[in-house]
């Protein structure tokens, strides 16, 4: 036996596990690069995690009455799409001219290994800003769940926000750093109203019904509220999320190499 041989047999891990770690080991310290990065700027921080709270306690809350626990866990969905949207359009499309980006752009990361860092730093200002609205929720309505709801709310949230966050990547690399901002607004506010992430999907008007099945933000909405009303699995609506989810990445891959084709050719 060689000596590389028992080398890696005393270590039991193949070369494709060490390339694994070392991906996650990249993805990870991304994600607390950008982490530190965005506590740095209470410019973000305080508006993306209080506007979501804020629209749920003024428009929300006052009516709520029988409907309080679907609309928190609608409200919750809310917060987690604005983070996708704004932590990741907004953010990456003003930093692609800096010189920050081109450095980082010189470094043996894949765009996997970018977009993994980005999405688990997203999962930590998705996860406040929903926590937020659920801490207001149960403490200004009558909104409640039993405990395995909870677990399964937060599941959802997880897994719910992962389209939203390749969507925002993908929005970052192709809109322009000057138009970024209104165009993150007018999709955020236009999908989650649509998707019926402002009311129960079962109260939108009949022309914004007819819209509404197709989006990714409606299959989150019924995937929330289907845990809110204690229904089985909303099997449908989870193939869609992941219909979404490979979809996106690709668009997403596809538009960071379009920029590092543009950029550094």
């Amino acid at each position: 036996m060689s000596g590389r041989s028992r080398s890696r047999k005393r270590s039991g891990c193949s070369p494709e596990d060490r390339e694994r770690g070392s991906s996650m080991r990249l993805a990870a310290l991304h994600a607390g690069a950008s982490l530190r990065e965005l506590m740095r700027m209470p410019a973000y921080v305080v508006p993306t995690l209080g506007f979501p709270t804020m629209f749920f306690l003024f428009f929300a809350a006052p009516g709520s009455d029988d409907d309080a626990t679907t609309l928190m866990v609608v409200f919750a969905g809310f917060a987690v799409l604005g983070v996708a949207f704004f932590q990741f359009g907004v953010g990456i499309a003003t930093e692609r001219a800096t010189p920050w980006e081109r450095y980082v752009r010189t470094l043996a990361v894949s765009p996997t290994q970018r977009f993994g860092g980005r999405i688990l730093s997203a999962l930590v200002f998705a996860a406040a800003a929903a926590a937020l609205v659920l801490v207001a929720a149960v403490l200004t309505t009558q909104a409640d769940l039993r405990a395995p709801q909870w677990g399964q709310l937060v599941l959802a949230l997880l897994l719910g926000s992962i389209p939203f966050a390749l969507f925002g990547i993908a929005l970052g690399y192709l809109a322009p750093p000057r138009a970024a901002l209104p165009i993150a607004n007018v999709v955020y506010l236009t999908l989650s109203y649509c998707g019926g992430l402002w009311t129960t999907p079962d109260e939108l008007p009949d022309a914004v019904q007819q819209l509404s099945p197709y989006l990714p933000t409606r299959a989150l909405a019924d995937t929330l509220v289907g845990i809110a009303r204690g229904d089985p699995l909303q099997s449908e609506a989870w193939l869609v999320l992941a219909l979404y989810t490979g979809a996106l990445f690709a668009l997403a891959a596809w538009a960071y190499r379009r920029d590092e084709g543009e950029r550094y050719r």
